[in-house]
């Protein structure tokens, strides 16, 4: 059987340190091999590797979700950053399903062989919390709608590679080659998940202490943080990028914009309009928001328990929005339905499959909110066109 190659490391000299880059292959077993390898021989000073903290307490911890309390996630308002986080990986694992070899184990061999050696670790990519929510508020509203459409379909589409794309795939950094796939389409997202990471690593991996330096990051980093190394990147700079943006206050008014143009309009037709028309109105805004939330409910087989809650809590939370039917209708499904042991040990190979999403309790959870949510949302829009005909 043929050897899988590996590219050689990129050993960059600087005045004060010698620094050599490996870039791997999140699913390769080469890179791990090599990873090993190069610490074994080098004996560097300290070893830096592509992570958060995290990150790396994922890898080490493969029973996280023994602990998660989904509740929680859902009343903390974090509900979409998880959602996110399990579309990255669910792509990711199903690529070294099909490779054999866990993703990320490279960059934890390098953080477990370092530490065992009494080497200093250094995580030097950016929270990945502050990243997801860089390219989301700084991301307009239909870049947003194409964002969402890219990570739902790193959730739900069914890959299937060749041999050839199997060997390929070893040899190259895959979320990283989903993000560059997502930036043809999205430039400034792909600006934040990479370009901005290549800055922060680089900037991280010249500061580290120690003459001899190895640092492991994905072979899609490698070109820009090599680059990046011998150039003066400014404290500044990676306070902007290390920054979570304020909200525009556009998205703080818009929410509020359309429940106060409906109470506007409802007010008016009582005031000048026919009684009649209001009352029509009325029903139509529970019924459109109601029924289509509840519809996303069954669609992500949600609890009957939760599906009433749908009808109920959309009407009233639609018009307000600091309070989403989401919130609501997830904790409603966590509390009925709620999430086994066996379903938070099953989640890492129960989000490699559409039929995994839909039959592990915890993840339907999530499924739920972001189901019925965007039911009420569509039925407020289908509604607020009607409420036209008040007058």
């Amino acid at each position: 059987m043929e050897t899988e190659n590996t590219n050689a490391p990129l050993r960059i000299q600087l005045p004060d340190k010698e620094i050599i880059l490996i870039g791997t292959a999140h699913i390769s077993q080469a890179s791990v091999d090599q990873v090993r390898q190069v610490i074994e021989t080098e004996h560097p000073d300290a070893v830096c590797v592509e992570l958060d903290a995290q990150r790396l307490q994922s890898l080490r911890n493969r029973n996280q979700w023994e602990s998660l309390n989904v509740i929680q996630v859902i009343k903390k308002g974090q509900a979409p950053f998880l959602m996110a986080n399990l579309a990255l990986a669910s792509y990711q694992k199903r690529m070294g399903l099909q490779t054999g070899v866990k993703p990320g184990a490279e960059l934890a061999a390098a953080a477990d062989l370092a530490e065992e050696k009494q080497i200093p670790v250094a995580l030097v990519d950016r929270d990945i919390r502050t990243t997801l929510l860089r390219a989301w508020r700084k991301t307009g509203l239909w870049k947003k709608m194409n964002l969402l459409a890219t990570l739902l379909a790193g959730i739900f589409e069914k890959t299937e590679i060749d041999e050839k794309e199997l060997e390929r795939l070893r040899q190259s950094d895959t979320l990283s080659s989903m993000l560059e796939e997502m930036g043809t389409i999205l430039p400034s997202v792909k600006t934040i998940l990479v370009d901005e990471r290549d800055t922060y690593m680089a900037h991280h991996i010249r500061n580290t202490p120690g003459k001899k330096v190895v640092a492991v990051v994905g072979a899609a980093h490698l070109p820009g943080i090599s680059r990046q190394l011998t150039e003066n990147i400014s404290d500044g700079t990676i306070a902007e990028i290390s920054t979570i943006p304020e909200k525009p206050a556009a998205s703080k008014i818009v929410p509020w914009l359309i429940p106060a143009l409906v109470v506007l309009l409802f007010v008016g037709g009582f005031l000048f309009g026919d009684p009649e028309k209001i009352a029509d109105a009325a029903l139509a805004w529970i019924l459109a928001t109601g029924l289509l939330s509840a519809l996303g409910s069954l669609l992500a087989f949600g609890h009957p328990l939760t599906i009433l809650a749908s009808f109920l809590g959309a009407p009233i939370t639609t018009l307000h929005p600091a309070i989403g039917v989401g919130f609501i209708t997830g904790i409603v499904q966590a509390f009925v339905a709620a999430p086994t042991v066996r379903d938070l040990e099953r989640v890492p190979d129960d989000m490699t499959s559409v039929r995994g999403w839909w039959g592990n309790r915890m993840t339907r959870v999530l499924l739920v909110f972001f189901f019925s949510s965007f039911g009420a949302s569509a039925g407020t829009l289908i509604a607020f066109g009607w409420l036209k005909d008040l007058f």
